[in-house]
């Protein structure tokens, strides 16, 4: 299985958003595999785990750096989201990094009291494929003011922004009382087809119900006790990854 592609592969270009050049900006919303879409894992961060870990997986995999990340399983082959069909993507939550369509969290240099801070700004990639100017959701409201879908949006880069600067707290926080393991998730669905997901970690709960109280403690005060007992406890939905497999392959 490959990893993790978080978004389809294309050149961005990416610009500050503004209601004057982008006024008449429209953004696809549906979801479908020309949307980047189809995708067996989707980038994960921990201000998410509450909604993900009632509808996928929670996977820790290492990046090319070495650091570990986390991914919701959403297919057992390449390329395949069991929960994307002709009607959309059928789930209660769809992940941050696949609902925040074209846009992303850039940073500008601003001068405050004499110091330069870098400030978070929107920017949008014109060249994905959700952009438009003739069908979609409107970015900015008539009179320039933002719409609706736009306060979502930055609601969902929120999400993603805040889940990057939680995430390496986190794992090093798991790392420093061993609870990070290797997991074999092998699923069998008959004798003639087996599915394998290589390189993958979790919760290692045995470690974690035998932490004492002082360690427990610092995970809690830290905010990651919860996100541990989460990423342990979504492990259960890979039996409805099954459900939608063997349901597709009737089909």
């Amino acid at each position: 299985m490959p990893r993790v592609r978080p978004r389809s592969q294309h050149m961005t270009n990416a610009v500050l958003l503004n209601n004057i050049d982008h006024a008449d900006l429209r953004v696809v919303t549906r979801h479908a595999p020309e949307f980047g879409d189809s995708v067996n894992q989707v980038l994960v961060f921990p201000t998410e785990y509450e909604e993900v870990q009632r509808e996928y997986p929670i996977l820790f995999r290492r990046d090319s750096s070495g650091d570990f990340q986390s991914v919701a399983l959403l297919g057992l082959e390449k390329d395949e989201n069991l929960f994307l069909d002709a009607e959309g993507w059928k789930a209660r939550y769809v992940p941050a990094v696949q609902r925040r369509g074209p846009f992303m969290i850039g940073f500008q240099a601003r001068e405050e009291g004499g110091e330069i801070r870098r400030e978070p700004m929107i920017h949008v990639d014109l060249d994905h494929p959700r952009i438009s100017r003739i069908e979609g959701e409107p970015v900015f409201r008539p009179q320039g003011g933002n719409s609706p879908y736009l306060e979502h949006v930055s609601t969902v880069l929120r999400v993603i922004h805040q889940g990057l600067e939680v995430s390496g707290p986190m794992f090093a926080a798991f790392g420093a009382l061993d609870l990070i393991r290797p997991v074999a998730v092998e699923i069998q669905l008959d004798d003639a087809e087996q599915y394998v997901v290589p390189d993958v970690h979790t919760i290692d709960e045995a470690r974690l119900a035998a932490l004492d109280g002082a360690a427990l403690e610092r995970l809690h005060s830290g905010g990651f006790l919860r996100a541990a007992f989460l990423a342990a406890a979504s492990l259960g939905n890979v039996s409805r990854l099954i459900e939608l497999k063997n349901r597709r392959r009737r089909a």
